[in-house]
């Protein structure tokens, strides 16, 4: 939730920014007002990736107006409409069309699967936009239901090319951002090969299995490296049989050299397209679409917004970039300028000649680089992700204080149920994302996780309401062993809890298999504790590499948990 002080903020003097439409780890997306031409727009508030350098930032800014024209060409019905990049207080803004809509994600978890006749419709609207980005020289990179906006009256358009990517939601880059979605990554992106146009039919194929199927291709139960690996190793499942099976069999293919051309998707598609997307969402599909959790597979942008993406290292390959479209709206190499007029006052009109320089300026697109999945291979691999050490560099500077900040969470089973809610203090830099769990003959659970910025750590809630006295502890403890399968979990220390909570403290060890054929293990360990608090249990928890156990046990689970309470 907003507080009033950020929605009244003005942005470049024009874009007043209203509340919050979504956040993710690297960007705000808000609803806001153009006062220079009176209407509504979207407005992506731009993060730079953590450790980035000076340097680095300035050179980012650069590629993004590059880049800016490059997508600046791309005009159609089914692409959410880029209006201006703009600037505030040293960092970039993206201004874009605010489409009323719902994701398709939020509508399928709504309404289930969708029929043929409306899943057709997306595909053909997709691919028509992907059609037009890729004659235009543009990959988008993450094609998913999330990324795929119905709007009641009709408009089916695809958003969020090149945007800034969740950090649950992704495959890492080797500064642990993330890029892509896990679920519906192509193969050879989330095995560090380059991306390709190849990749978005890849995508429109996964997107259209979800659509029909009800869920994605590829999920490992939320965790996205075990999901990344799936999709590298594993075989493509196939959709069930119906006329829109072997299109997306054949969009679905390993080799990016065997995947159907947009074209022929086309051509299969229109002999399906009876009725107009408005008459086939109606507007019964969208009065509760919204408010709803989303799972590990969504963003939680309902609009676009822009990423940015590491400078290339020295020996890298970058991807060619746009042709240079001349002077920047403001230098790389300057401090910031002064911050916006405070809301109180008037806001300031810019002149004649900024407005029309901001206006020719087209919206940020960062290109993925062509190592985007390096880092997740790496990490499936159980190889090092990290460069080796420089000899002679000099005294080692210590790492600067982890900063934690309050959060709060909603850990309902259903919507509205009463003694859900929680509070934690958390680092400030990890990001959230919220799943479900089911198994093991217990109740469904819902599962809210802080994520870091590299992925390699986490703290998790776990609450199920009702569960006692049907259940007890120990049920759900054994439960948590059988879901690892034999071998893959190892107790290491069980004990009641001191703290005044009715409950126990344990210690568990957990193994994945990674490395060439799965030779390797890859272990983890996990500080827990599960209570209960009236008829709901609660398990919160730390998971770190187990070589940072020692560590992380005073740094992050001795710091974390005692901050955790129920608060309604």
């Amino acid at each position: 939730m907003s507080t009033a002080s950020e929605q009244s903020r003005v942005v470049a003097g024009r874009y007043r920014l209203r509340s919050v439409l979504g956040s993710g780890s690297m960007g705000t997306v808000w609803s806001a007002y153009d006062e220079f031409l009176q209407r509504p727009v979207a407005v992506k508030e731009i993060r730079l990736p953590p450790g980035v350098t000076a340097g680095q930032a300035d050179e980012l800014r650069e590629r993004t107006l590059r880049e800016a024209r490059a997508i600046a060409v791309l005009s159609h019905p089914n692409v959410i409409v880029l209006h201006d990049v703009a600037r505030q207080d040293g960092e970039p803004f993206v201004v874009m069309e605010l489409l009323p809509s719902h994701s398709l994600a939020e509508l399928i978890r709504e309404h289930g699967p969708l029929t043929v006749e409306q899943a057709a419709a997306v595909g053909d609207a997709v691919a028509a936009a992907l059609e037009a980005a890729h004659t235009a020289g543009i990959t988008h990179r993450d094609v998913k239901p999330g990324n795929v906006l119905v709007a009641e009256d009709g408009r089916i358009k695809l958003t969020d090319f090149g945007i800034a990517r969740n950090v649950s939601e992704a495959t890492m880059t080797r500064t642990g951002m993330t890029l892509g979605s896990p679920a519906y990554i192509a193969p050879e992106i989330a095995s560090g090969k380059a991306v390709t146009p190849g990749a978005d039919l890849w995508g429109l194929g996964a997107t259209l299995f979800t659509a029909t199927e009800g869920h994605p291709p590829y999920d490992a139960d939320g965790d996205p490296l075990e999901t990344i690996g799936k999709v590298v190793k594993g075989e493509v499942p196939q959709p069930t049989s119906g006329p829109l099976a072997s299109v997306i069999s054949g969009l679905m293919a390993k080799e990016p050299r065997d995947r159907m051309s947009l074209h022929e998707v086309r051509q299969r598609l229109y002999p399906l397209l009876t009725k107009a997307p408005r008459v086939l969402f109606g507007p019964e599909m969208f009065q509760q679409a919204s408010g709803r959790r989303l799972d590990a597979t969504d963003t939680r942008e309902i609009a676009p917004a822009t990423p940015p993406v590491p400078a290339e290292q020295p020996g890298e390959t970058s991807q060619q970039l746009a042709s240079d479209p001349g002077p920047l709206p403001f230098d790389v190499g300057q401090s910031p300028p002064p911050a916006a007029t405070p809301a109180t006052a008037a806001p300031k009109r810019r002149s004649t000649t900024a407005t029309a320089v901001l206006i020719g300026v087209a919206v940020l697109l960062f290109v993925v680089a062509a190592t985007g999945g390096f880092v997740a291979a790496r990490v499936i691999g159980a190889e090092p992700i990290t460069p080796p050490k420089q000899i002679g560099s000099g005294a080692p500077t210590e790492p600067a204080p982890t900063k934690f900040e309050r959060r709060t969470g909603d850990a309902s089973n259903v919507k509205g149920v009463p003694g859900s809610t929680f509070s934690v203090e958390v680092p400030a830099d990890w990001t959230r994302f919220t799943g479900s769990g089911t198994g093991d003959n217990l109740p469904p659970s819902t599962l809210v996780q802080w994520v870091s910025p590299d992925g390699s750590q986490m703290f998790a809630v776990d609450h199920i309401s009702g569960y006692f006295p049907a259940y007890s502890i120990d049920q759900y403890t054994k439960a948590m062993a059988n879901n690892r399968g034999a071998g893959a979990y190892t107790p290491v220390s069980t004990a009641k809890l001191t703290n005044g909570r009715d409950g126990v403290a344990m210690v568990y060890r957990t193994f994945d298999r990674g490395g060439n054929n799965g030779a390797n293990q890859i272990s983890r360990s996990t500080f827990a504790q599960i209570f209960r608090v009236n008829n709901s249990l609660w398990a919160i928890s730390v998971t770190v590499p187990t070589e940072q156990e020692n560590k992380a046990k005073t740094e992050l689970y001795e710091r974390i948990a005692p901050t955790f309470s129920v608060t309604g």
